[in-house]
């Protein structure tokens, strides 16, 4: 007579497979989720070192740039005639040739050699907007960001409006300016969909300006309303939103090449208070909502001690 498992020993083993398979899943997103971290600290370490080499062969200046090349994308889909309507960088839109920060990218894409590295790991490309950011823009959001402020921009290409904008860092836009080059905040990551660069404020009204200074949008309520959950009048409720945030860090690459995560309190922790920095935010401004230059507001209180934003008293 054959031996054979009764339906008790069957049961038995279904649910010894169940409970392990309940304990090691876990462990296996956990560990999916390290490895992720761990990529995306690689990928902001060696962005930071090519722009180090940018900086050698451009007399120590942070890159900026702006115009328009054919076949620039980095969605090599668009690299094709008849792809795009226009040049790809003025009229209506959509801009997969344009040079500016929008596509901060290409500015440093002959050092890095890899486009996959602007992206995070831990999340897929933001594909958002009209007209579509990656798919028509080639624009990479969601991904790793510049902090603006201290590189300088731009906004100089041929327009509809006809505006020529220099975009000036109030820090020179160098990395001998900073006091502290080991802790002001180049690159982090950022989940954005519109903008995958830390928006600037300005003195000027509008962006007929020719010459603008920029300062950095160092306000504590604005990130934490990027990164936390928050209430109905945009406070922050001290808990991370894990659709914008990976793993509760946030890689920062530093102006000296340097690569760390860090907590999400902690990066807050060393951003200023609105009080602090001196500006009175809008509600559209403290909820978060982003856009790549804020106008009109004064002089930000640069006396304060925090070098994460290149700010130093």
């Amino acid at each position: 007579m054959k031996k054979a498992f009764t339906l008790i020993e069957l049961l038995v083993v279904i649910a010894i497979i169940a409970i392990l398979a309940a304990i090691l899943f876990p462990v296996f997103a956990q560990a999916k989720a390290a490895a992720k971290k761990t990529a995306a600290l690689s990928n902001q370490k060696q962005i930071g070192t090519s722009i180090q080499i940018y900086m050698a062969d451009y007399d120590d200046m942070f890159p900026r740039n702006d115009g328009c090349q054919q076949f620039s994308s980095l969605n090599a889909a668009l690299n094709v005639t008849g792809a795009v309507a226009g040049d790809g960088c003025s009229g209506a839109g959509p801009f997969p040739y344009r040079l500016n920060h929008y596509a901060w990218q290409k500015w440093v894409l002959p050092y890095t050699k890899n486009l996959q590295l602007f992206e995070h790991p831990g999340r897929q490309r933001l594909d958002v907007g009209t007209p579509r950011q990656w798919s028509q823009n080639g624009q990479i959001m969601g991904g790793m960001a510049l902090n603006l402020a201290l590189t300088g921009a731009l906004n100089t290409f041929p327009n509809p409006n006809a505006i020529r904008a220099f975009r000036n860092s109030w820090r020179g836009g160098n990395q001998n300016s900073l006091p502290d080059v080991s802790r002001a905040m180049l690159l982090f990551e950022f989940s954005n969909p519109t903008i995958n660069f830390a928006p600037v404020v300005t003195t000027t009204v509008d962006d007929t300006q020719n010459v603008q200074i920029v300062y950095p949008m160092a306000v504590r309520e604005f990130w934490a309303s990027n990164f936390r959950k928050t209430d109905a009048s945009c406070n922050d409720l001290g808990v991370n939103d894990d659709a914008r945030v990976f793993a509760g860090v946030i890689v920062v690459g530093f102006a000296d090449g340097s690569a760390k995560s860090i907590p999400v309190g902690r990066w807050l922790s060393e951003t200023p208070t609105a009080a602090q920095y001196g500006l009175t935010l809008p509600s559209s401004i403290r909820c978060g909502v982003s856009s790549g230059t804020f106008f009109g507001n004064p002089i930000p209180n640069l006396n304060i001690n925090f070098p994460f934003w290149g700010l130093s008293n």
